[in-house]
């Protein structure tokens, strides 16, 4: 009786899952894809037009999904005995996975589920991948527990961060999820010192060698960011010189970390060349979508750990997938999540979990409410209020601080909008400010000027620049004095760039890839960053962007200060929704066993 109606409920599931032929709007290329694949399937022009067109119909929908970050679409009886019919589809089961490697079929039926060969391809071989590691864990420790002693105070309550490091020191694949400001850096820079130190303490005829170890993260302002937590972190750590010595604070980004190579979705680190480290560290965790996730852990050495860092809650990658939840979910027992916030001030440690439980009618008393001294709902005119806080950037900027001071004061403020266009989206916002600035004084008429943000768009692994990276166009005085190039005429504007090693990078803005201006961000663009204070912009009426995510990964961007601006309405909306995206990673990495008892 248990099983038909666990079997009547999975069945209930799918029903739910398959997805509505008019649920997205479809791009040119969604259009393409769809007409060429149609041209090809086996569906007789004259006879089967029928056929042919609600092949087509899925398709387009399949493509249209994969734009909107899901890996695959579930497909009904009736579509999937349609499918089988169009000759252009191979159907995986257990027995048949190796088999697919031979096939040339462009599209993939597993379960129910529909994929381009290619997403199927790296989510199976991600999962293939982890289960091994899994499967091959690390000896336990004998004196695993006194240097645990060693690392982590005794508490009166429940240590998690203890936790984290008992479990991910005997395991060679492990999560450490979390809020902001619930410790993941600290707790994994503590795990790095136990690992080196079991590492050098072990008896071995040939002698022992630290641990070679890699930190990376998706974007340059992430590395960064990591880069500076690990410095700040090593010297108040419990061990020797030797130890804190082994533990590298370089942190590239994932891209550098595999050797990108310019004009290709390839890497110059693969199964067949892997990397050379024993232990790769990946924070925000989040922002990797399933291609990058899967061609890196291709990457890794078969005996290699990996630790992936990162907030569940946030925003999943802009591309297909939603790794770290999926992964989370489908592995618990090598998922630990750090509950204790040291961070956050109370005010907006509230919020962002008021908004975490989709609670909209507490976490709006507490943007309005009178007491709060860190969160606040902006309801004068946005403009003014704007200009008011970019005030200081400007002075900084106009007195020929060092690079550093401009960039601090660049992240001293940050707006942050769902949207993109529209008067309260980036470009709007963005223009507005131009304009206001102008009026001001400062001549934005010209494409270029001293104080202008942009932010890379597009990799350009050539130039070492990668999307998310940020950059200040600025005068060049490096070869005379502003007094003498003033008079001269010669006032180069070049942009410079924070890299996570902490050098400055410099270039002509012709050379830059593609680029927005950066006064307001996308809240996806902002993933990865950390601002003393910044002011979320909300859409005058709701649409299909909204969603809880968004607006927790906006607030947890903020250190000291949240603003936000929007309706009840549209604010409400938002965290009314949740963003849920189709993908079979999770079945794939859960255990034999657990599959088969479903």
């Amino acid at each position: 009786m248990k099983i038909e109606q666990s079997q009547k409920h999975k069945q209930q599931q799918k029903q739910n899952e398959v997805m509505d032929v008019s649920s997205f709007d479809y791009s040119r290329l969604d259009n393409a894809i769809a007409q060429f694949l149609m041209s090809r399937c086996a569906f007789d022009k004259e006879h089967q037009a029928e056929q042919r067109n609600t092949f087509r119909d899925i398709v387009r929908e399949l493509s249209a999904a994969l734009a909107k970050g899901h890996s695959c679409i579930a497909v009904s009886d009736d579509q999937q005995r349609l499918l089988k019919e169009s000759a252009l589809i191979y159907e995986v089961d257990d027995t048949s996975l190796t088999d697919v490697v031979r096939t040339n079929t462009p599209l993939i039926l597993e379960n129910s589920r529909l994929y381009l060969q290619r997403y199927w391809h790296y989510e199976t071989r991600l999962a293939e991948q982890l289960r091994y590691k899994i499967s091959n864990n690390p000896q336990h420790h004998n004196n695993l527990e006194k240097l645990l002693d060693k690392y982590f105070e005794i508490q009166t309550e429940k240590d998690w961060q203890r936790e984290a490091a008992m479990k991910v020191s005997q395991q060679s694949f492990s999560i450490i999820t979390g809020g902001p400001g619930t410790g993941k850096t600290t707790t994994v820079l503590k795990i790095l010192a136990l690992l080196q130190e079991i590492q050098l303490t072990q008896v071995s005829p040939a002698g022992t060698k630290p641990l070679n170890i890699a930190l990376a993260a998706p974007t340059g302002k992430a590395a960064m960011r990591l880069q500076e937590s690990i410095g700040e972190g090593k010297e108040k750590l419990n061990c020797s010189d030797e130890i804190k010595a082994s533990i590298t604070d370089s942190v590239s980004t994932i891209h550098r970390l595999l050797g990108a190579k310019p004009a290709s979705p390839y890497f110059k680190h693969h199964a067949d060349n892997p990397l050379v480290y024993d232990v790769v560290v990946i924070d925000e965790a989040s922002m990797v979508d399933l291609a990058l996730m899967s061609k890196l852990v291709d990457a890794l050495q078969p005996d290699a750990r990996l630790i992936l860092l990162g907030d569940k809650e946030q925003l999943a990658s802009v591309e297909s997938g939603a790794i770290l939840g999926d992964l989370s979910q489908g592995l618990p027992d090598n998922t630990i999540e750090l509950k204790k916030s040291w961070r956050f001030k109370a005010e907006i440690k509230n919020l962002a979990l008021a908004i975490n439980q989709q609670n909209a009618q507490l976490a709006w008393q507490l943007l309005v409410s009178d007491h709060a001294s860190s969160t606040a709902l902006v309801t004068t005119a946005l403009l003014p209020h704007i200009m008011h806080h970019t005030k200081n950037y400007f002075e900084i900027v106009n007195k020929n601080n060092a690079i550093e001071e401009i960039f601090k004061a660049y992240r001293t403020f940050q707006i942050l909008c769902s949207n993109r266009r529209g008067k309260w989206g980036v470009e709007g916002i963005n223009a507005s400010i131009e304009r206001a600035l102008q009026q001001q004084g400062v001549n934005t008429s010209q494409r270029w000027y001293a104080g202008k943000p942009v932010i890379i768009t597009r990799n350009d692994p050539g130039l070492g620049l990668f999307n998310g990276d940020i950059g200040i166009c600025l005068f060049d005085d490096e070869e005379m004095g502003n007094e003498q190039r003033e008079r001269k005429g010669q006032k180069d504007l070049l942009v410079y760039f924070q890299l996570a090693d902490g050098r400055i990078k410099k270039l002509l803005p012709a050379r830059l890839p593609q680029h927005e201006t950066a006064y307001a961000l996308t809240i996806h663009k902002s993933q990865g960053s950390e601002f003393k204070h910044i002011l979320m912009v909300l859409p005058e009426t709701p649409n299909p962007v909204l969603g809880k995510e968004l607006v927790y990964t906006a607030i947890t961007r903020a250190k000291e200060t949240v603003e936000v601006f929007s309706s009840e309405n549209v604010f409400s909306y938002a965290l009314s929704r949740k963003v849920v995206r189709i993908s079979g990673l999770q079945d794939k990495v859960r255990p034999l066993h657990e599959r088969n008892d479903e």
